[in-house]
């Protein structure tokens, strides 16, 4: 029974490497290239670890790591959605759904239920760590797109009033955050990085 609630277990670390290969629209800070989304995961991560400080919220910041460590799963099967295309939003939800049914499920069944059960409150964004979680993903591309001198703003056109309606839900985990975020905001049409 062991050996196989471990086969499960190795599967899914097996089959989680390929986040490695869905990549972003949110170049790395240094420019180089694009992110992917392990690596998008691995700096909310950090950032969870770092920031919890700043959460409305008391939250439990090993929840918060957790979800944002496999939030994105779904996309292995799903892909990306920028955050900025409309129309791949349409069916998101569906996709992501079908997507989880399938990823978590990899797993013995009491950790598939827990990964789904975080992938879900992440969604939902209902408990102060998912509300939390949620700011931090928003807020890490925001700073990538601010240090790279807002290259994938200027790549798709991307307006201050398309980013700022994104950014609204920093403030639902962190007003200081939020805060910041404005800043970084108003600075990034001032140097031209964004357009008014």
């Amino acid at each position: 029974m062991i050996i196989e609630r471990l086969k499960q277990q190795i599967e899914f670390i097996v089959e989680i490497d390929k986040l490695k290969d869905i990549f972003r629209q949110t170049l790395l800070i240094n420019g180089s290239r694009y992110e992917n989304d392990a690596e998008h995961s691995w700096h909310l991560a950090v950032m969870a670890s770092l920031l919890s400080e700043y959460a409305t919220e008391k939250v439990d910041v090993s929840r918060v790591m957790k979800m944002v460590l496999i939030h994105d799963l779904v996309e292995i099967d799903a892909g990306d959605t920028y955050c900025y295309d409309e129309k791949g939003y349409l069916d998101k939800a569906e996709r992501e759904q079908k997507a989880a049914e399938r990823i978590f499920n990899l797993l013995p069944r009491d950790q598939a239920e827990e990964l789904k059960r975080l992938w879900e409150e992440f969604e939902e964004s209902t408990t102060p760590e998912a509300r939390f979680a949620g700011a931090l993903d928003v807020l890490q591309p925001l700073i990538h797109n601010y240090r790279t001198g807002g290259k994938s703003w200027q790549k798709h056109s991307i307006t201050s009033g398309q980013v700022r309606k994104r950014k609204d839900k920093i403030r639902d985990g962190s007003q200081i955050l939020w805060e910041y975020a404005e800043e970084m905001i108003k600075d990034a049409i001032e140097k031209g990085y964004l357009k008014p």
